[in-house]
């Protein structure tokens, strides 16, 4: 009677603590910022570096030029290609009036306007030769390395001038357990806290990417947070917490 007097009352004591056990945590994740693109700069063309025009921690807009190749020999045959196509012009120019009081054939007439476009065409492709020799920026961002200086020999099969990021935004990696998976949704926000700066302020996030694949052996899944980043205030690499994830 008394075994099974204690017997019902550890079942009772353990079903209301598994009733009264709390769903999921839900309290801050540690996470990771980092930069949204990292960026290791080549050169589509071999050549010789004649001028690096930016440093480390230098900030860059897409399309500014930050490199120059010594592109001498492109010059001359752009300028050379520029007076052909400029000559040919004109003597398809005055042809054209020689074809109108009919001193020349049709033949000759289409030979002619033939040259002055592919005259016109060599030119298009030894002025793209010489923009080649100026490599820009893809990306806004900044400076992290200068891996290169002028007079080094760059290949196109390999090697870096420069590495560059873009820190707005900044993506927040986040290792979430499985128990919330599915409360998650892309489009929700959360705060995001960098530890290590003098104030620990929160920032606004939103999740962009959510894996639809948990690791079997820790049980957890990755997730991604957007997270604004006007004037590079917050520094890429920092560890960080988040919170209000799943909620």
């Amino acid at each position: 009677m008394i075994r099974t007097y204690f017997s019902l009352l550890f079942a009772f004591s353990y079903g209301t603590a598994f009733a009264q056990s709390p769903a999921p945590s839900r309290a801050a994740l540690d996470c990771l910022i980092e930069p949204s693109i990292e960026v290791k700069l080549g050169s589509p063309v071999d050549g010789i570096i004649a001028d690096i025009r930016v440093d480390r921690g230098a900030t860059v807009r897409k399309g500014q030029p930050l490199v120059l190749l010594n592109s001498q020999l492109e010059t001359a045959a752009v300028e050379s290609a520029r007076g052909k196509a400029e000559f040919t012009r004109r003597k398809a120019e005055r042809n054209d009036e020689l074809y109108k009081q009919q001193l020349i054939s049709v033949q000759e007439r289409d030979q002619l306007e033939t040259e002055a476009k592919l005259a016109d065409l060599e030119l298009r492709e030894r002025e793209a030769a010489l923009r080649l020799r100026t490599i820009a920026s893809p990306i806004d961002g900044i400076v992290v390395d200068r891996l290169m200086a002028p007079g080094d020999q760059i290949s196109r099969a390999g090697g870096h001038i420069l590495r560059l990021m873009r820190i707005d935004p900044l993506y927040v990696e986040v290792v979430a357990p499985a128990a919330l998976f599915g409360r998650i949704r892309v489009g929700a926000s959360a705060q995001v806290i960098p530890e290590g700066l003098a104030q620990q302020k929160s920032h606004a996030a939103k999740v962009n990417v959510v894996d639809r694949v948990i690791d079997a052996a820790s049980g957890t899944f990755r997730v991604r947070l957007e997270l604004r980043n006007p004037g590079n205030a917050i520094p890429a690499g920092l560890r960080c917490r988040i919170q209000g994830l799943g909620e």
